[in-house]
């Protein structure tokens, strides 16, 4: 087994987490400076396996993590990894983990990820072979120097903690401090002996004297015994007597009281009805007052609206008169309309045929123009030129001139072409506006009576609804009335119940509901009482008398929703509750006879089987018996607890309760009248709630309803508003359709010309081609001079064609603008204008519709109707019930000066047996006294009960007073002399058996000593004899050239250097004084030093010796040496190292982790480790022997 590998998180200076590659099983070295964190290396490893860090403070633990920048370090650990292949932990497992975790808080051990103790870990290591008498498998710095300083005394204390004499030390102390308990508990035994012995011969002088008090105290007893017996037959007979009385009585006061009690019932119903009654009234008078109310609002709307009548008739004659006079005027400009759009589509046609004719004409007017215009040129250029080349070189050049005009002109004529159709486009389109515009005008009087009829519907459905609102307000104001009438039985009834349990139970359940509602918390039933319900009304004192408080317990589901109730009461400190959690509940089996004088009181409950087990634990042990005597004997047979119906109760012990039960108490009846209250109370407030919701309704569909007639009157106020502006646009849109009209005639009168010029240019370009073609001559052709003179004849024709046309055209071009003139400015705008004047007095006449004023009349005349009827009736059910309240009060009265002598002769009655109840108490006091009298006589011989029986009264008063007479002379007699003397010879055989028993237990301790110091001297013995032999071992292999021993020493020791007369001449070990180390550097033979005269480095490897002596005899799996050589010299440096490289190569097969700052331990491990120091953290990183090498070398040049 070894160490394999070491994680270090957050302890000491290690911050980061350091897994440190995996150790060799022999040796391995590891360097780094001063303050890199070796030696913190070491303690890490302690921290695990060793005692040295065990019951820390808060302080120490700090110490203990990481303290530098960044943030702070709350825990830390420290993880080793076993080698475990020798199975030397008995886990199982070739590896083992274990791990300690530390913190501010916190200390925690772990094996193998599991969590584990302290003391199962030291257990586990200490199996393994970690000794904790021997911990020198780790030497921390210091160590060394503390053994070089030690006295001879320190190093035999050493010696006796090697050898493990604490624990016979320990064991030794322990029964010496036994041993002394044991003494002086003898002493004490020895002086209760002593006492004993005296007392007992007092008692036998005290006992022949008591014999004769006794004979003369028991005839005392039997006379008293006589005369008590006597008075308590006289007693007795006395209470039989006031037994019967009483009884009569009683059966009196019952009749008088149950008819007291019918009575208060008879009150109480009375009462209940005059509250309904009045309650009845409240409302009638709250509908009265708020139907009084919408009667006078419905009178003066109604006043209103007749005043509003009279004026529209009133009007109305006028209005019809101006109507008349405005439809004629309409009728007028429509027919001068219709004339003139009438002529003027007649006279469009003849204009159209006109203008395309004087296009034609003056077409062809223009085309013979051009030719003879182009045969008057090629005459005269015919002259011009003098040869055919200077011609058609002309020609050539006109031609070449032409193109790109004539490409100019399409591209013109292209373009008019389109402005042409996009205006033509656009009149479609205004055309189709002004349509639309003038239909939209038109329609104005149908959307207006869309619209009015639609805000009629709206209105109307508006006041239906107000009305439907009024309805549920005043049902409202009905049931806030009757919630506050059922909220103070509630309270009344509450607070009834609150009296007939304790207050803390009280607030509890109070609570209990808050908690229900507040936090909707499930599983909360409710009480016993709550959860139950009775068949029949005459086993309800049985039931309430079964249950007792456990009425009040509270059924929940589990034991969870309990303990998060009682968690609430406890932090509102509201009252106390039992609960019955379902799930926890275990009701034993019952017994109950089957018989049928005998039923189960479970029979006779209804409730839900879900609480079963709740009903079950309360009243499943119970039965219902018609008496007490039949009840007691099912109790007794049966283990179970019987009742009556009238409560009185006998339990499977025997016990008898029982008496009068007030059937008015009735808790039951209490929880049932809360019950029926609170479920009154949330009726109403659910109905309550569901009137506020319908009223929410109500006002939003009255609210949308306004909306929408709102919505209505501002659409009719955008239609008036836009009438106006839609006929300034229609206006405008007419100007436009004109302009575009004239922009598109300008056009086509443009398109006409650009033709005729194409025309022009394309002939004459024609003519130039074929002139090019042709012979050069001076002169026309015939033809051409044909062709000329028919084109000038031609040409006057045409002209006086196209001055009649154009004239023609002219005439009617006048008439048609005049008329379209006369239709756009005049005509159309006065028509349009008398359209929005028509308008406008319908608007002004909408207001005060006759038609409508009328229906709202009518309306509001069938409201205030309706609410007089329900006056009427509410005012008749109001005297019906003025009249049965009056009854019921007259016939309250009554019932209440009967119910006034009821008390009278109840008071009486009670009286009367007040005083015989006094009576009885006082003779059953004198019969507890002379009970208690007999009682004390103590145990009575048989003769006194019929020995002294026929014997008369007086005489046996004269005996009992000679018997206390001869009874005086014996009053210093000690009455417990028997009891006495039994009692001391007893307790003095009980102290001789002790005494014998602390004899032998005293014995057995001085054998444990005496066996304790022998095992302890030959311990150390042992243990002196292991360590000084492989001292001198040792010391052999580290200086061969010389020789070491160690010396025991005692308090008487003629020859000290003398080991075999150590061993004739041993003694206790207490005659030890110490153990002294004896040396010589330099020859085997030479006298040898001790320790105090070495030098420091040979003091340092004496104590290094001595070390390795120890561990040699108790060694372990691994040792950790930190800085061991640091004090040695060169030579037994090397010597040092070469030991350890045997020894972990050797048999013993040890593992050596150690720090050094020296280059010759170094040369002999296997593996090799650097700690450096960087950012407040330590790292340990693996390194090879040469980087080591380097690192000491140069640690040693510095120093």
């Amino acid at each position: 087994m070894y160490i394999k590998q070491i994680i270090i998180q957050g302890f000491k200076s290690y911050k980061d987490q350091t897994v440190i590659e995996p150790f060799s099983p022999k040796h391995n070295v590891i360097v780094g400076r001063n303050g890199s964190g070796k030696s913190n290396f070491f303690a890490a490893i302690r921290f695990v396996l060793s005692d040295a860090y065990t019951q820390m403070g808060k302080e120490e633990r700090q110490a203990l993590l990481h303290e530098g920048t960044g943030p702070a370090v709350m825990s830390a650990f420290v993880e080793i990894i076993f080698d475990n292949s020798d199975e030397r932990f008995p886990t199982g497992k070739p590896e083992l983990i274990l791990r300690r975790t530390i913190g501010i808080k916190k200390d925690e051990y772990s094996l193998d990820r599991k969590n584990a103790t302290k003391s199962d870990v030291m257990n586990l290591l200490e199996s393994a072979g970690f000794s904790r008498s021997n911990p020198y498998y780790i030497v921390p710095q210091g160590r060394v120097t503390a053994l070089t300083n030690m006295k001879d005394g320190e190093r035999l204390t050493l010696l006796k903690e090697v050898a493990g004499t604490q624990v016979y030390e320990a064991r030794r102390t322990e029964s010496l401090k036994i041993m002394i308990e044991t003494t002086n508990k003898r002493a004490k035994i020895d002086e209760l002996l002593a006492y004993i012995k005296d007392r007992l011969a007092e008692l036998e002088e005290e006992k022949e004297e008591l014999r004769d008090f006794q004979d003369k105290d028991k005839e005392r007893r039997c006379l008293q015994y006589t005369i008590d017996h006597r008075e308590q037959v006289a007693i007795a007979n006395e209470l039989d007597n006031l037994d019967e009385q009483r009884q009569n009585g009683v059966d009196d006061t019952d009749d008088s009281r149950q008819r007291f009690i019918e009575g208060e019932e008879t009150l109480a119903s009375i009462s209940a009805e005059i509250s309904k009654f009045q309650q009845q009234m409240d409302l009638l008078k709250l509908d009265k007052r708020q139907l009084e109310a919408e009667r006078r609002d419905g009178a003066k709307e109604r006043a209103k609206i007749e005043l509003q009548l009279k004026a529209l008739q009133d009007g109305q004659a006028s209005a019809q008169q101006n109507k008349a006079q405005f439809d004629a005027e309409v009728q007028s400009v429509q027919q001068s309309v219709q004339e003139r759009e009438q002529a003027l589509s007649d006279i469009t046609p003849q204009y159209l045929a006109a203008r395309t004719e004087e296009t034609r004409i003056k077409s062809e007017l223009d085309n013979g123009e051009a030719v003879r215009q182009r045969l008057y040129a090629k005459q005269g250029r015919n002259a011009r030129f003098k040869s055919k080349k200077e011609r058609d070189d002309w020609l050539g050049k006109e031609i070449n001139d032409g193109y790109p005009q004539i490409t100019k002109i399409k591209a013109v004529r292209m373009q008019t072409t389109e402005e042409i159709a996009a205006l033509a486009e656009q009149i479609t389109s205004t055309e189709n506006g002004i349509e639309a515009l003038r239909e939209k005008f038109n329609q104005r009087g149908t959307n207006n009576e869309s619209l009015q009829a639609e805000m009629l519907t709206f209105t109307t459905e508006r006041e239906r609804l107000q009305d439907e609102r009024k309805e549920l307000w005043r049902e409202e104001a009905r049931l806030d009335s009757t919630l506050s009438n059922a909220q103070r039985e509630l309270g009344g009834a509450e607070q009834t119940l609150s009296h007939r349990m304790d207050l803390n139970t009280s607030r509890g359940l109070a609570a209990i509901r808050r908690f229900k509602r507040q936090y909707n918390i499930d599983g909360l039933y409710g009480t016993l009482a709550e959860l139950l319900d009775l068949d029949k009304d005459i086993y309800r004192t049985a039931v309430e008398v079964t249950a007792g408080n456990s009425l009040f317990h509270y059924v929940v589901d589990n034991d969870e929703t309990a303990s998060k109730v009682m968690e609430l009461l406890n932090k509102e400190r509201a009252g106390r509750i039992t609960f019955m959690p379902l799930n926890r509940l275990r009701p034993r089996p019952s017994n109950v006879p089957n018989a049928a004088d005998a039923v189960p009181l479970l029979e006779k409950i209804s409730y839900d089987r879900r609480y079963e087990k709740a009903f079950q634990q309360v009243f499943g042990q119970t039965i219902v018996c018609p008496n007490l005597t039949i009840a007691a004997q099912y109790a007794r047979s049966h283990g179970v607890s019987a009742i009556t119906k009238d409560g009185d109760r006998s339990d499977k012990k025997g016990a008898l309760t029982g008496g009068y039960h007030d059937k008015r108490q009735s808790r039951l009846d209490a929880v049932k009248n809360v019950t029926k209250c609170r479920d009154e109370v949330e009726s109403h407030k659910t109905r309550r709630e569901e009137i506020r919701r319908s009223l929410e309704r109500k006002d939003q569909e009255i609210t949308k309803a306004l909306g929408n007639v709102q919505k209505l009157e501002q659409t009719k106020l955008r239609q008036d508003n836009s009438y106006i502006p839609l006929r300034q646009e229609l206006q405008r849109q007419t100007g436009n359709l004109q302009t575009l009209k004239d922009n598109q005639d300008a056009k086509t009168r443009a398109l006409e010309k650009i033709e005729a010029n194409f025309r022009a240019i394309t002939d004459q370009q024609t003519a130039h081609e074929a002139e090019l073609n042709s012979d050069f001559k001076k002169a026309l052709t015939p033809e051409e001079e044909k062709q000329l003179e028919t084109l000038n004849s031609k040409a006057q024709e045409l002209r006086r064609q196209y001055s009649e046309i154009s004239k023609q055209r002219s005439q009617l071009e006048a008439q048609k603008s005049t008329f379209e003139i006369e239709l756009r400015e005049n005509l159309r705008p006065r028509l349009d204008q008398l359209a929005a004047q028509a308008f406008e007095n319908q608007d002004d006449s909408a207001g005060g519709d006759l038609a409508a004023t009328q229906k709202d009349l009518k309306r509001i005349s069938k409201s205030v109707d309706r609410t007089e009827r329900k006056l009427a009736e509410l005012e008749q059910s109001l005297e019906q019930a003025i009249s049965a309240v009056a009854d019921l009060e007259q016939q309250q009265n009554r019932t209440r000066q009967e119910q006034e002598e009821t008390a009278k002769n109840i008071e009486r009655q009670q009286k009367r047996m007040e005083k015989s109840m006094q009576k009885k108490a006082l003779l059953a006091k004198q019969a507890v006294e002379v009970s208690t009298r007999i009682r004390d006589l103590g145990v009575l011989p048989q003769e006194a009960f019929a020995k002294y029986e026929k014997m008369k009264s007086e005489a046996i008063v004269k005996r009992l007073h000679k018997v206390n007479d001869a009874l005086k002379k014996y009053s210093h007699v000690n009455k417990k002399a028997f009891q006495q003397y039994e009692q001391f010879t007893n307790q003095r055989e009980m102290l001789t058996k002790r005494r014998s028993e602390l004899d032998s237990s005293q014995a057995s301790i001085e054998d444990l000593i005496a066996h304790l110091d022998q095992r302890k001297d030959e311990a150390i013995e042992r243990t002196f004899k292991q360590v000084s032999r492989e001292f001198a071992t040792v010391f052999g292999t580290l200086v061969p050239a010389g020789k070491g021993r160690l010396i025991i020493q005692r308090r008487i020791d003629k020859r000290p250097d003398d080991e075999e007369s150590q061993e004739e001449n041993r003694e206790s070990v207490e005659n030890y004084t110490g153990v002294g180390i004896s040396v010589s550097f330099n020859s085997k033979h030479d006298d040898q030093q001790r320790i105090q005269q070495l030098s420091g480095g040979q003091k340092s490897l004496c104590a290094l010796t001595l070390i390795f002596a120890i561990q040699r005899c108790d060694p372990a799996p691994f040792y950790l040496f930190d800085e061991i050589d640091a004090n040695l010299d060169a030579q037994y440096r090397t010597a040092v190292a070469q030991m350890l490289q045997t020894v972990s190569q050797g048999s013993e097969n040890g593992q050596f982790i150690c720090t050094t700052f020296r280059p010759e331990m170094l040369l002999v491990a296997q593996k090799c480790y650097g700690v450096t120091y960087e950012k407040k953290s330590s790292q340990v990183q693996a390194v090879s022997r040469d980087d080591a090498m380097t690192f000491v070398q140069g640690e040693q040049q510095k120093t």
